[in-house]
């Protein structure tokens, strides 16, 4: 099979989709592996590692998909790039697609079998995604606490406190993944940490892992009573597939404290505040209500090698089976990857996507 790894052209992206050894292994057993130049620079893998790694270096964006069997993305494709997919190729990537309309439809139109990594499902695990979840949690708290800086904007309140002073109060939203991370972050820095939930049995395993944060039962009211004191919310809410729901309203913002900070990680899937909208790494902030909000759509590619590193070694299992078997067999080896496929044949096969969209669902045909 060919594999092609073009360079990612999402503003601010530099992760990459394989790393130099997962292209070594792909050429041992016989595949063909083309990488656009300077597809790994970002996450400082320069194109002599890949082509000592037995890779193909490529100057054509377009040629890498007008090559390849197999397309190996990180984030979703650009406008610019709907036109360069077509029928009887597979993509690879992380889609979002109940935020993206316009993609979808495009993905559609072009007759590819879209695979999202965010939909592979193993045991109620999503192992495709926990690694960016891990990274954008961590970062949250990180985030969070820079933006309270009151030369940024905040409040002016240091998420620890000092001998004294009590520490900032973070109230996370969502104890999943991420959620545990901004949390786990978050104690780590000192601060008063909660975190609402709604399964009683991840609150008991919260409850024994984070053992200096609070768990509280997730509902509106309870939300509404912790706002006027919390200095840092941070929501990390996840409904796979489907569009994150608008837990947070405006009128919740306008109980919180001027100068307080929101980093919303669900903002790939939509947002879960209803003033929330994509931002970037190079302009990352606005106020809305006196509250920061820090919506970075990409939050991982920050630390892109670490997060290029994280997530090829949970992909390259499934990219090699699909390379070495074609996409009817890996299924039926590794039948999580049925749930990976979000379009196929003009068809919405995602039933999360298909409502976002009020569209008609149907099973991939494999």
């Amino acid at each position: 099979m060919i594999i092609g790894v073009p360079k990612e052209i999402k503003p601010q992206e530099a992760r990459v989709g394989l790393l130099p050894s997962g292209a070594f292994q792909l050429g041992r057993k016989g595949h063909t592996v083309l990488v656009e130049s300077g597809a790994g620079t970002g996450a400082s893998y320069p194109d002599a590692d890949y082509e000592k790694a037995g890779a193909q270096i490529i100057r054509s964006h377009t040629e890498i998909f007008e090559r390849a069997d197999l397309v190996i993305k990180v984030k979703e494709p650009q406008p610019e790039e709907y036109a360069l997919l077509r029928a009887e190729q597979i993509l690879f990537t992380y889609l979002h697609l109940a935020a993206n309309r316009e993609l979808t439809e495009a993905l559609m139109k072009s007759g590819v079998t879209a695979i999202a990594y965010e939909t592979i499902e193993v045991n109620r695990r999503l192992p495709l995604l926990e690694p960016m979840s891990e990274i954008a949690g961590r970062m949250a708290a990180m985030m969070g606490g820079f933006f309270l800086g009151k030369h940024n904007g905040g409040s002016g309140v240091l998420l620890s406190g000092v001998p004294g002073v009590l520490p900032a109060k973070v109230l996370v939203i969502g104890g999943g993944t991420a959620g545990i991370n901004a949390a786990r972050m978050a104690t780590g820095m000192d601060a008063d940490v909660t975190i609402l939930e709604v399964d009683l049995e991840r609150m008991h395993f919260l409850d024994i892992s984070l053992h200096s944060a609070h768990t509280l039962y997730s509902n509106e009211e309870h939300l509404m009573d912790q706002l006027p004191r919390v200095d840092l919310l941070i929501g990390a809410v996840l409904v796979p597939g489907a569009k994150a729901p608008k837990l947070i309203t405006r009128d919740m913002l306008r109980k919180m404290r001027p100068g307080s900070v929101m980093v919303d990680i669900a903002i790939d899937q939509g947002g879960c505040a209803e003033t929330s909208r994509p931002t970037t790494h190079h302009d990352p902030v606005y106020v809305e209500e006196g509250i920061t909000h820090y919506c970075v759509a990409n939050m991982p590619a920050a630390y892109s090698r670490t997060a290029t590193q994280a997530l090829t070694n949970t992909t390259c299992r499934y990219i090699e089976t699909i390379a070495g078997l074609g996409l009817p067999e890996a299924c039926q080896k590794l039948k999580e990857l049925v749930g990976g496929i979000n379009v196929m044949n003009g068809k919405v096969t995602c039933p999360a996507v298909a409502e976002a969209h009020g569209m008609a669902s149907e099973p991939a045909r494999l």
